[in-house]
């Protein structure tokens, strides 16, 4: 069993060309399955039948694990599943039809409108760090990328003529995405002070020493920025979903929002609308007399 565990992983790293960090989640999960096959006394991925897959989610999901978490494992199984039926290693698939508990979906935190234009209207003196930082959360805000989106971004993607930024995304699907007025700007300034440390590749953002930022580094940064503006922790994802909020509020178009974040499945978007509700219920307390009425009474 072990072997074609190795076998599917290899093949998610090798042929589907799977991030490091994807390759662990479904490693982790993949060994939850194997353990528990093990304390089954099962010797193939052939006897392993529902009723044991819902033993495991049970088990899994009276330890505290959540609705989502069990539902990314069994994902992961399904995946599994198809590829040894496509080996020809299995001749059933035991996760058909299982669906995990569903559990609480925690919306995504935002910064408000005025937030976010404090953030980003701040004073960026003239220097390397300051005015490297200043074009990335611009862009985060701009353009909605993702941090890999980010990191990733080589200057031939970049189009500051057109205001246009080609970024690849999730499973290599590739979707071009407006930069507005400030955020050109903001990189524009950057840019100048990039070519001082003579970068070692095409990145957009760079080190002193002219290597790509890692992943932790902007994220590192983004939060000593906003931490010095702002006073609180801002995480590049909380700028991604700002700017889809903001965006919604004020076109209430979901599927140019969905198109803008790269998601595949319009239901990922979706949760933005529960922000907008959110927003609406807010304005309602407020502004509603009857709403006013209840609240003077208590």
């Amino acid at each position: 069993m072990e072997t074609d565990l190795q076998a599917y992983l290899d093949y998610l790293r090798y042929e589907r060309q799977m991030s490091v960090h994807t390759l662990d989640g479904y490693r982790r999960d993949l060994e939850k399955l194997l353990e528990h096959c093990r304390r089954q006394k099962l010797k193939a991925w052939e006897e392993v039948t529902q009723p044991h897959l819902r033993q495991l989610v049970s088990q899994l999901h009276s330890k505290g694990l959540s609705g989502r978490s069990l539902a990314r494992l069994l994902s992961a199984v399904r995946s599994f599943y198809r590829y040894l039926l496509s080996q020809e290693r299995c001749i059933h698939d035991p996760v058909n039809g299982l669906a995990a508990p569903k559990g609480l979906r925690k919306l995504p935190k935002v910064l408000d409108a005025d937030r976010a234009m404090q953030l980003l209207d701040t004073e960026v003196p003239n220097e390397f760090l300051a005015r490297r930082d200043h074009a990335m959360l611009e862009l985060f805000y701009s353009s909605g990328l993702r941090l890999s989106e980010l990191v990733e971004l080589d200057m031939d993607k970049l189009d500051l003529v057109e205001g246009l930024v080609q970024v690849q995304g999730k499973g290599n699907k590739a979707r071009i995405v407006p930069v507005g007025r400030q955020a050109r700007e903001a990189i524009t300034r950057w840019l100048a002070l990039r070519l001082m440390t003579a970068p070692q590749d095409a990145a957009v953002f760079v080190s002193h020493t002219g290597k790509r930022l890692t992943p932790r580094a902007v994220q590192l940064r983004v939060r000593a920025f906003a931490t010095r503006v702002l006073g609180q922790h801002v995480h590049p994802h909380m700028l991604r979903h700002s700017f889809a909020s903001h965006l919604l509020e004020s076109s209430h178009d979901l599927r140019a929002i969905q198109e803008l974040l790269g998601h595949a499945d319009i239901t990922t978007t979706q949760i933005y609308t529960h922000l907008d509700f959110q927003q609406l219920s807010k304005i309602y307390d407020q502004a509603h007399p009857r709403a006013k009425r209840k609240q003077s009474s208590e």
